[in-house]
C-alpha cells in the first residue's frame, strides 16, 4: 500500500477486517504525550474515520459546509498546527448574490462557482482534506459527526461514516422557509442554490416555447406566460427585474408572437418592498416596477399553491387566485433538520435558530462554533450583567462610581455590549459619561458619583437598541474571517488575552467578540439602474450605482478565474444579448 494516504490505508484495512476497528487515541499532557490504543466495534455498520496519525499533536478541525462562512474560514485559516477536514454535499463555492442573474442567462452558472478543491489547494501550508458528504447527525458529547456520502454508490452502509473532531465549525447555511404553505414544495421554484437558478432558466424558456405552439388559444398562452414571484426582499426584487429585462431586451426579438402576453406579478405579504432598505429606495423601487408594468401586490399573503393557480389573502381578508406558468418562492430562511436536531441536544429546542455567543461559540457546547445563516448571535444584555459591571468598575469598593472608574471600563463595556455604542450614537452623545451625567441633574461631569440603582436607571434603555445581525453573505463572510483569525492566534491569545472584561466571571476573554461591519447593500432594479445604501446612510440610485455594483461584485469573486468569467459574461450580454437556449 506504498504511496497511499493514511485515510486510504485505514479505509482499505477496515474493509478487509470489518469486525474490528483500531482507534488511536492521543492524550496530550504537559511535558509530552501519552499514546494509547483501544478496540471498538463499528457503530451500526458505519465506517469510523480518524485521520489522526500516531504521535500527532495536531488538533482536528471539522468544517461543515462550503458556503460563504465556511469558505471564508478556510481561505483565512493560516495556522499549520491544525488537521482540517471539510465536509459538504457540494464540492464548490457559489457566489449566491448573482443567482438571479443566472436565471436569465445574464451570467452563466459556471461563472459563479469555484471548485472547493481548487480553493483548498492554495492552502499549501495546511493539512486540509475535503470529502463530498452530508452530515446528518452531530454528537457534541462524544465529539463526532455522522456523515453520508453524496455519491450514489449503491453500497449497503458503506456510504456512511463517522468523523471525530477536537473543534467543530458548523456553517451549513439554511433552507427555504415555506411557512408550511400547502403546495409550495410541490409546485414552486426556489432560488437558493445554483441548481435552482438553472432549473428556473430552463422553465422560463419552456414557458415561451409552449406558449408558441399553434394549437393554444390566447387565454392558455396568457396563463403559461404568467410569472409569479413570492417575496419582496432583495432576491425576489432582483429576479423580477432580471426577468423583466430578459423579456423586453431579448425575448421580444425571438418570440414576437407572444411578447404582449407576458405578465410578471410580484407578491409581498408586507406593506412595502425591500423593508430592510432606506424608504427612499423602497419608494423608488415600487414606482419603477409600476412604470415597467410589473404587477406589484403588497399586503398579499399566499395561502395555497396548486398546480394551476396560486391563492392569496389580502389584508381585508379577501381570497383571490392567480393562474400561473411558473412560481418562484423567495420568502426567507428556515433552519435545516440537522440543526433542529442539534438544537434539541443543546437545550435550544424552543429557539428558531441555533444560538451562539459573541465569540460564535454554540451555547451549551464546548469547542463547537456556528456561523452564517444556520446560527444567530445571542447578544448579552447589559441589564443582565449590571451588578457584575458595577463590581468591576468599583475598584475601591466604595459603593459608588466616579468618572475615573467609569472611564477605565468604558472600552470594555462598549466592546462587550455593542448596543451601548449604538444607543449613544442615537442619543448623539460622545461617551457613556455624558449618559451618566444626564441621569444626575445639576452636577458637573467631574463630580458624578453613581450608586448601582442610578447606574441601572442610566442604562435602562440601552438594551432596546439590540439588533440581530442580518442573514446575508456579507455577515457570513465576516464571521468566517473572524473565526479563522481566532484559530490562527489561539495559542498566542491564551497567553496574552485581548478581549474585554468578562463581567459574568473573573478574568478576560481570549478574543475580542465578533463585531459586524456593515459595508452597504445593493438592490439591482433592472434597466441598468441599481439602488445602493452605503455606510453613513448614503443612498444612491441610478446608473452610477449600477457601475458601482459591477465593481463590487467583480472584486468580491472568490478567484481571478470567476472574476474574469463574470466580467466576460457581462460584456457578452451587452454585445450579443442573453442566451435563450434551454441548456
Amino acid at each position: 500500500m506504498r504511496g497511499l494516504t493514511f485515510y486510504e490505508r485505514f479505509s482499505r484495512t477496515f474493509h478487509d477486517h470489518p469486525s474490528l476497528v483500531k482507534l488511536l487515541v492521543v492524550f496530550t499532557v504537559s511535558g509530552g504525550g501519552l499514546v494509547a490504543s483501544a478496540e471498538d466495534k463499528s457503530y451500526d455498520g458505519m465506517n469510523i474515520v480518524n485521520t489522526h496519525e500516531a504521535n500527532s499533536k495536531k488538533k482536528k478541525v471539522v468544517v461543515l459546509g462550503t458556503g460563504w462562512a465556511g469558505t471564508s474560514f478556510l481561505k483565512n485559516l493560516k495556522n499549520p498546527t491544525y488537521d482540517v477536514q471539510v465536509l459538504s454535499p457540494r464540492n464548490y463555492f457559489a457566489f449566491t448574490p448573482l443567482l438571479p442573474s443566472v436565471t436569465c442567462g445574464t451570467v452563466e452558472a459556471r461563472s459563479v462557482v469555484e471548485p472547493i478543491r481548487r480553493i483548498l489547494r492554495k492552502q499549501k501550508h495546511l493539512d486540509i482534506h475535503y470529502c463530498e458528504a452530508e452530515c446528518f447527525k452531530i454528537d457534541a458529547q462524544n465529539k463526532k459527526v455522522y456523515c453520508r456520502s453524496s455519491q450514489d454508490t449503491n453500497l449497503k452502509g458503506e456510504e456512511e461514516f463517522v468523523v471525530d473532531y477536537d473543534y467543530l465549525v458548523i456553517a451549513v447555511g439554511a433552507c427555504v422557509n415555506t411557512f408550511n404553505t400547502p403546495g409550495v414544495e410541490e409546485h414552486c421554484h426556489f432560488l437558493k442554490e445554483v441548481e435552482d437558478a438553472q432549473k428556473i432558466r430552463r422553465t422560463v424558456i419552456d414557458c415561451f416555447e409552449r406558449a408558441s405552439l399553434p394549437t393554444l388559444s390566447n387565454e392558455e398562452r396568457k396563463k403559461i406566460l404568467q410569472f409569479v414571484i413570492v417575496g419582496g426582499g432583495p432576491t425576489g426584487v432582483e429576479f423580477a427585474a432580471e426577468l423583466h429585462d430578459f423579456v423586453n431586451e431579448d425575448i421580444v426579438k425571438l418570440y414576437p408572437q407572444v411578447k404582449d402576453l407576458v405578465k410578471i406579478t410580484l407578491l409581498e405579504a408586507g406593506g412595502h418592498l425591500l423593508n430592510m432598505f432606506d424608504k427612499r429606495i423602497t419608494t423608488f423601487a415600487e414606482e419603477k416596477f409600476k412604470r415597467d408594468g410589473i404587477d406589484l401586490r403588497t399586503g398579499s399573503m399566499v395561502v395555497k399553491v396548486s398546480d394551476k393557480e396560486i391563492s392569496t389573502k389580502a389584508k381585508s381578508g379577501e381570497i383571490s387566485s392567480i393562474p400561473y406558468g411558473m412560481v418562484v418562492w423567495s420568502t426567507g430562511n428556515a433552519t435545516r433538520p440537522i440543526i433542529l436536531d442539534f438544537m434539541k441536544q443543546t437545550g435550544q429546542a424552543n429557539r428558531r435558530v441555533l444560538a451562539t455567543d459573541e465569540w460564535l461559540r454554540v451555547e451549551g457546547c464546548d469547542n463547537v462554533y456556528a456561523m452564517g445563516d444556520c446560527a444567530t448571535i445571542n447578544q448579552r444584555k447589559v441589564m443582565e450583567d449590571i451588578s457584575a459591571i458595577f463590581r468591576k468598575a468599583d475598584k475601591d469598593n466604595s459603593g459608588t462610581l466616579t468618572v475615573k472608574e467609569v472611564q477605565e471600563v468604558i472600552y470594555d463595556i462598549c466592546e462587550r455590549y455593542p448596543q451601548v455604542e449604538l444607543y449613544l450614537k442615537n442619543k448623539q452623545m460622545s461617551s457613556i459619561v455624558d449618559l451618566l451625567k444626564e441621569s444626575k441633574e445639576d452636577v458637573t461631569k467631574e463630580s458624578i458619583e453613581l450608586d448601582i440603582e442610578e447606574l441601572k436607571r442610566a442604562l435602562s434603555e440601552v438594551d432596546s437598541q439590540m439588533k440581530n445581525v442580518p442573514a446575508t453573505a456579507q455577515v457570513a463572510a465576516q464571521q468566517g474571517a473572524y473565526l479563522a483569525d481566532c484559530f490562527n492566534r489561539m495559542e498566542e491569545c491564551e497567553k496574552n488575552p485581548e478581549g474585554p472584561l468578562r463581567f459574568r466571571g473573573e478574568g478576560r476573554h481570549t478574543f475580542r467578540p465578533f463585531r459586524y461591519r456593515h459595508l452597504g447593500q445593493f438592490a439591482p432594479l433592472g434597466g441598468e439602474q441599481t439602488a445602493a445604501q452605503l455606510p453613513g446612510d448614503w443612498v444612491s440610485i441610478g446608473r452610477s450605482s449600477q457601475w458601482l455594483w459591477y465593481s463590487v461584485y467583480a472584486s468580491k469573486q472568490v478567484s481571478w478565474r470567476t472574476r474574469a468569467l463574470v466580467v466576460f459574461d457581462w460584456t457578452k450580454r451587452v454585445v450579443f444579448g442573453r442566451d435563450s437556449s434551454r441548456i
